[in-house]
C-alpha cells in the first residue's frame, strides 16, 4: 500500500532530513551527500525508497540525476491519515459524500419535455 511506503520512508531520521534539505531546491545525490555524513551508496538507497514512496521524484539531466519533493503526495497522505483516525472523520466523510452527491444531482438538467 502506498500510504505504508510513505510512513516507512518518513520512519527514517536521515529520510526525513533529506526531504527537509530538498525542501528549498532540487539537488544531485551528490550535493546532498555532501551535506550529510553519510557514504554515496548510502545517499543513494535512501532517495530510492524516497522515490518510491512518492515523495521524491527524480529528473536525469545529462550525467546528473536532480531529486526534488513531491510536497503533495506527502500532504495528502497525512491528510488523509488524520482523517482517519479523528473520531468526527467517519461522519464529515459521509456528510460530504451526500452533499457532493446533492450537488450533481441539482446540476443535472430536468429531461426535455416532448412537443
Amino acid at each position: 500500500m502506498a500510504t505504508d511506503r510513505i510512513f516507512d520512508a518518513l520512519a527514517s531520521r536521515p529520510r526525513r532530513e533529506i526531504l527537509a534539505y530538498l525542501s528549498a531546491q532540487e539537488l544531485t545525490a551528490g550535493e546532498i551527500g555532501t551535506r550529510f555524513a553519510m557514504s554515496a551508496p548510502a545517499i543513494s538507497r535512501h532517495l530510492s525508497v524516497l522515490e518510491a514512496a512518492g515523495l521524491v521524484a527524480s529528473e536525469r539531466r545529462g550525467q546528473f540525476i536532480y531529486y526534488r519533493l513531491t510536497p503533495d503526495n506527502l500532504i495528502n497522505t497525512l491528510t488523509g491519515f488524520a482523517f482517519e483516525v479523528c473520531p468526527t472523520a467517519g461522519p464529515l466523510k459521509r456528510e460530504s459524500r451526500q452533499r457532493a452527491k446533492q450537488a450533481v444531482t441539482a446540476r443535472k438538467p430536468a429531461p426535455a419535455k416532448p412537443r
